[in-house]
């Protein structure tokens, strides 16, 4: 996928996917370049839309949300659109994905415990007109979460 950047533009991404905070300076020290160099080779990358955006992950179990869940949706194909935008406004969840197959999305979400998932799923999933069916998972353990380049 990322073969196809140029050798240092994938040094540069491998550190930004490391730190997105490091400095132009620290990424010119180790890849050999000038911080200005540097500059624009992400200035480039952003504007291609390689990079789409700088941000940090944050630790939901540090933050009290204990339970990863997953959830296949399938709804109604006339209100796919309506209730994949009612579920991305929820603040718990982070991902809402139309999949292949029958209407359905994918959503993951982060809850406190068993209460707030029955509680969520109630409230914010079945009460949405045209959800019609609702499979859940609850992550066990991460292996991998992010894009990375090797």
């Amino acid at each position: 996928m990322l073969e196809e950047l140029e050798p240092i533009d994938r040094e540069i991404v491998k550190l930004l996917l490391k730190n997105c905070r490091i400095s132009n300076a620290e990424i010119a020290r180790r890849v050999h370049l000038s911080r200005v160099a540097v500059r624009e080779r992400i200035q480039n990358l952003v504007q291609k839309g390689i990079i789409q955006e700088f941000t940090v992950i944050l630790n939901a179990s540090a933050l009290g949300y204990n339970i990863a869940a997953f959830f296949e949706i399938e709804v109604q194909p006339d209100k796919l659109e309506v209730v994949a935008q009612e579920l991305a406004r929820q603040e718990q969840v982070n991902i809402v994905y139309h999949m292949t197959g029958p209407s359905s999305l994918h959503v993951h979400a982060y809850l406190k415990d068993s209460d707030h998932l029955a509680t969520f799923m109630r409230d914010h999933i079945y009460s949405i007109p045209g959800v019609q069916r609702v499979n859940s998972c609850l992550l066990l353990r991460r292996f991998k979460s992010v894009l990375s380049i090797r």
